[in-house]
C-alpha cells in the first residue's frame, strides 16, 4: 500500500504560556505545526504545508519539519513577525484565558498552494478564515477528502463564508462547544445532525480528556481519550489529533467508515502524546515504537475480549 499526499495548510505561531508549572515563553505553535508533526508520523513523505512566517521564524525550526519528511516548499517567509499568542491556563488546565494576540504576518495570510501541491490527494484546512479556505481549494485538483476545521470566532462573524465552506467539504473536525454554536443545538446528537446537514458527509467532534465522536452515514462512533497520569499543556492538542486523524487516512489512502474509525483511535493517541510536554516537544521527541505501545494500550483499554451479550437471567426476568 502507498500512502497519498497530504495537503495540510494552517498557521506557524510562536505562544508564551503561563503554565501551573511555569511560564514559556517563543513556543514553537500554530496549527499548521502540530498537525504536520502528528501527520508525519503516520504518512512520513507524503505531508506538504502551507503558512506564512516572519522574519523572526527561526530557520531550524523548519529544517526539522524537512527532517521529518514533511514539504515546507509551501512556507512563505514575509517581512514582519510571526504570528504571536499569549495565553493563561488555569490550574487545572480545563480553560484558558487569551491575554494578546498579535496576528503580525497572519494577518495578511492569502494561501498561495505551489504547483507540486495541487494534486493532493487528502486535504486538511486549519482555523483560518472561511474565505482563505474555500480559496485553498479553488486551486486543488478535486481530493479525494477535505477535511476542515473552524472557531466559534469565524461561527459568529462568517456565517455566510463559514456555511459555504461547509458546502465544499467533507468532514468537519470542531469540538463540543463549537458543534453546538455553529448548529444551534445543545444536543450533540441532535447538533451533529444539523452540521452534517450543511454539507459534510462526517463529522468529528473533539471533547478533550472525555474523548471524541464520530458522526456519519454509518451512524455515532466513540473513542476515548487516552487516559493519563500527567498533563502537562493542552495547547496543540486538538490540530494533533486532527492531523493524526489525516495522517492516517492519507497512509492508508483509504476514507471508509471503517479507516476513519481506526484512525481516530491514532489520531486520540496522538493528542495524549502532545498533552505531555510543553508545546510540540513530545511530539517531536516521541517515535513510531512508541506510538506502536500507545496503540497497542489503546487495544486493551477498549477490548475486554467478548461481545456484549443481554444475560440469560436478565432475559429471564
Amino acid at each position: 500500500m502507498t500512502a497519498a499526499s497530504l495537503l495540510i495548510v494552517g498557521s506557524f505561531a510562536f505562544d508564551d504560556l503561563d503554565m501551573p508549572t511555569g511560564e514559556f515563553r517563543d513556543v514553537l505553535g500554530g496549527a499548521a505545526t502540530y498537525a504536520s508533526i502528528a501527520a508525519s508520523m503516520l504518512a512520513p513523505g507524503r505531508v506538504r504545508v502551507v503558512g506564512i512566517v516572519g522574519h523572526d521564524f527561526p530557520e531550524p525550526h523548519l529544517a526539522d519539519l524537512r527532517a521529518r519528511g514533511i514539504d515546507t516548499a509551501g512556507v512563505e517567509r514575509a517581512v514582519g513577525r510571526t504570528f504571536r499568542w499569549h495565553g493563561r491556563y488555569s490550574s487545572d488546565l480545563a480553560t484558558r484565558t487569551t491575554l494578546d494576540t498579535q496576528l503580525n504576518v497572519f494577518a495578511d495570510f492569502s494561501p498561495t498552494i505551489p504547483q507540486s501541491y495541487v494534486d493532493s490527494r487528502y486535504v486538511l484546512l486549519g482555523n483560518i478564515h472561511p474565505n482563505l479556505q474555500i480559496d485553498v481549494l479553488a486551486q486543488t485538483q478535486q481530493p479525494a477528502l477535505i477535511a476542515a476545521d473552524t472557531m466559534n470566532f469565524w461561527i459568529e462573524r462568517e456565517p455566510a463564508a463559514l456555511s459555504e465552506m461547509l458546502r465544499r467539504i467533507d468532514l468537519l473536525i470542531i469540538n463540543d462547544e463549537e458543534v453546538r454554536q455553529l448548529s444551534g443545538h445543545n444536543n450533540l446528537v441532535k447538533a451533529a445532525a444539523e452540521v452534517r446537514r450543511r454539507g459534510p458527509k462526517a463529522l468529528v467532534v473533539k471533547r478533550g480528556e472525555f474523548g471524541a465522536l464520530l458522526f456519519d452515514d454509518e451512524g455515532t462512533f466513540f473513542v476515548p481519550a487516552y487516559p493519563l497520569e500527567s498533563v502537562v499543556d493542552p495547547t496543540g492538542a486538538g490540530d494533533a489529533f486532527a492531523g493524526g486523524l489525516m495522517g492516517y487516512v492519507a497512509a492508508q489512502d483509504d476514507w471508509s467508515h471503517d479507516s476513519l474509525r481506526r484512525g481516530l483511535f491514532f489520531a486520540s493517541a496522538l493528542g495524549s502524546f502532545c498533552v505531555e510536554g510543553i508545546g510540540p516537544a513530545r511530539l517531536k521527541e516521541m517515535d513510531r515504537s512508541a506510538l506502536g505501545a500507545r496503540i497497542a494500550s489503546f487495544a486493551r483499554l477498549v477490548d475486554y475480549g467478548g461481545g456484549l451479550v443481554l444475560p440469560a437471567q436478565i432475559r429471564r426476568s
